[in-house]
């Protein structure tokens, strides 16, 4: 008598592999899979099979729920989406796709060979594409079997096709009681392998931003392969556990392998899709600040774009009264905002004293501190606290939106070094930073806006304001216009010497005759002759600064600049020396060649009768200059500021070359300048 059972194919050899498919590292289902891919997408409206797909197995699964389950789910309220007008199914690979599936032994090594098969024959479409393809073919099995389980026992059609196809076998009372719990665990895994694909799809759609915009898409689409493969294999194994009910056999396909590894897939790009979702919140976010500001109307309006996640307003704290302020006082203020991290030290929180000192009698400009940290610890907030407590101005509580850090560096050029941006009272920014300018002049630069700026670094004689107030005495000298002999270096020997060459030419009797009145100041000596780290790092530090407020703007090269860059390549010279005339610069050179122009003029000194000390230093110094140069090098520091993509030679009309190096000196504040 023959069997009315449908014989699995079991004659397949069963192909061991190792490790087990199921605990296969990703790089390795990755080599596999990526064999069976052709970079030729094969084009049809894959949106619009999804879309059927999705409401067959939504409305498949349903009927399940309420059959098995007891269930009473209200399939008439489902939302049902429609595809496009015209959209034709592949249905001959559909069919090839269900028979490749179909009536395959359990196994996982057999779920491996048929997901490869099922991969060697879609190799010219796209992983997505891969995906909804084989779901679809399930799908209208799957599909097809429930809605004949529905209809079966009021219509006649359905009742004959429903034997065929052994429907009664399962949905009737006793294969439903038999079959319950396999039942509901395949459902519910057709349900996550479902909900798997519908992400990659997400994900398809969010490339759009690119990984550039969006860095979490990178691992995402990476792993898309793998997740199609584990989507796949799904699908299969589901196939192979509904053969296997449907014919009631003894032997099923275990599915819990395979749920495992589908829901980590599941979770994995949920978190995913979070992630860039997250990212392109930020990207929106950053899009709208960045537009805000190009148009603005008023300060406290980008003032919260820039601060405040969404509509999470803190108030200020006033420094000067220690206590909570509504940000309603930056209304309509001029405001300079002092962003820098908690590694600020004492010394450049006291370079913003005197503006706060000089400002604070005119109600319309303020100072708001912003500290920059990307994850505040109780150990952050102790150092914040003790920060804020130097400071007489407005101070932000615990700075974090991820936006407007992104902003303040990408778009203001924070590098970890205090900047003060200074905006108008409409929001426009009048000066990205003003705190070299404020370094190197203080409130003569006041209000601190690029014209200002421009104004005081073309002034030849601005030079002068890097060393006017080094020391009282000094200050004394440029103010009633006499010659000074700055110099210094990291050569003692050298700074002895040149001390020794320069007093004796101030003391020399054709000097006194022609009233020509030398003072020497050695930078980086007290008045005993001991180091002052502290004036020397304070001077430093401030000739960069005048070098970043020439240089932010205009690149091309003038007297000023050409000068600011000299001084600039003596910093790591052995020994150097700076003649001015008041605040006017009348020569500077490195060590060697000022004093070989001191030891020199003694053959000269005589026309200084006749032409005058400067005519006749600054003559000599040149023919000195063109007997040879030895290399100019200008260090500057990358978190100073925007640093010029090139520089031409101080000394020559030639574009000087680039090198990178790194430092660290293991210590903070103006010392750090003497290196």
């Amino acid at each position: 008598m023959a069997s009315n059972k449908i014989l699995l194919v079991t004659s397949q050899k069963v192909i061991k592999t190792e490790p087990s498919v199921l605990t296969m590292p990703d790089d390795q289902i990755m080599n596999h899979i990526y064999a069976t891919h052709v970079h030729n997408d094969e084009k049809f409206d894959v949106d619009s099979l999804f879309v059927v797909v999705e409401n067959i197995l939504k409305r498949a699964t349903a009927v399940v729920d309420n059959v098995v389950l007891g269930t009473h789910g209200h399939l008439e309220n489902m939302e049902e989406k429609a595809p496009k007008v015209g959209f034709s199914p592949p249905l001959c690979t559909l069919k090839h796709l269900s028979s490749e599936m179909t009536c395959k032994a359990p196994g996982e090594e057999f779920a491996h060979k048929t997901t490869m098969s099922i991969l060697n024959k879609l190799s010219s479409y796209s992983w997505d594409a891969k995906a909804v393809l084989t779901l679809a073919a399930f799908a209208m099995d799957y599909g097809d079997f429930w809605l004949l389980a529905q209809i079966h026992s009021s219509d006649q059609l359905a009742k004959s096709v429903g034997i065929l196809k052994r429907v009664p076998a399962i949905s009737m009372r006793p294969g439903i009681q038999k079959h319950k719990k396999a039942i509901v665990e395949l459902n519910n895994l057709i349900k996550v392998a479902l909900e798997v694909i519908e992400c990659i799809f997400e994900l398809e759609k969010l490339s759009i931003y690119g990984t550039k915009d969006v860095p979490a898409l990178a691992p995402a689409m990476d792993r898309i392969p793998v997740d199609v493969y584990w989507a796949i294999i799904t699908v299969v194994a589901c196939t192979t556990q509904m053969c296997c009910l449907i014919n009631d056999e003894d032997k099923t396909q275990e599915l819990s392998p395979f749920a495992q590894k589908i829901n980590f897939t599941l979770n994995l790009l949920r978190m995913q899709i979070k992630l860039c979702y997250q990212q392109i919140e930020e990207i929106e976010a950053y899009r709208k600040l960045s537009k805000l500001l190009q148009t603005p109307t008023e300060i406290m309006e980008v003032f919260k774009a820039l601060i405040f996640a969404k509509d999470n307003v803190q108030p200020l704290i006033d420094g000067s009264i220690n206590k909570l302020v509504n940000i309603d006082v930056l209304k309509k203020k001029n405001v300079l905002f002092f962003i820098s991290g908690l590694d600020i030290t004492i010394d450049e929180i006291s370079i913003i004293k005197p503006i706060y000192e000089g400002i604070k009698k005119e109600d319309q400009y303020k100072i708001v501190w912003i500290p920059i940290v990307e994850q505040w610890t109780d150990e952050l907030r102790k150092k914040f606290d003790f920060l804020r407590s130097k400071m007489p101005w407005y101070i932000v509580q615990y700075f974090s939106p991820i936006v407007g850090i992104k902003f303040i560096k990408e778009e203001w050029n924070f590098k970890n070094k205090p900047i003060v941006v200074v905006m108008n009272r409409q929001g426009k920014v009048e000066h990205p930073n003003a705190l070299h300018m404020i370094r190197v002049w203080g409130m003569k630069a006041f209000p601190f806006t690029t014209t200002v700026e421009e104004s005081l670094t073309n002034r030849v004689d601005g030079i002068g304001s890097i060393w006017f107030d080094l020391s009282p005495d000094l200050s004394t000298s440029i103010k009633q216009e006499k010659y000074i002999f700055l110099y210094g270096g990291k050569d003692n020997e050298w700074i002895q010497q040149f001390n020794r060459k320069a007093a004796a030419l101030a003391n020399d009797p054709v000097m006194r005759d022609t009233k020509v009145s030398i003072e020497l100041f050695c930078v980086g000596k007290n008045s005993k002759g001991e180091d002052d780290h502290d004036t020397l790092g304070h001077f430093w530090n401030r000739i960069e600064s005048f070098f970043f407020s020439k240089t932010h703007k205009k690149t091309e090269q003038d007297i000023v600049i050409q000068e600011i860059q000299k001084l600039l390549s003596y910093k790591t010279e052995s020994g150097w020396s700076v003649l001015s005339k008041g605040s006017r610069l009348v020569a500077s050179g490195n060590g060697t060649t000022m004093l070989k122009v001191l030891e020199e003029f003694d053959k000269r000194k005589e026309l200084v009768r006749e032409v005058g000390f400067e005519v006749v230093f600054k003559d000599h110094h040149d023919k000195i200059l063109q007997t040879g140069r030895s290399c100019c090098r200008v260090d500057v520091p990358m978190n100073g500021g925007k640093v010029p993509e090139h520089i031409k030679c101080p000394e020559c009309p030639r574009v000087m070359e680039t090198y990178v190096s790194f430092k660290c000196c293991h210590i903070d504040g103006p010392m750090n300048g003497l290196h």
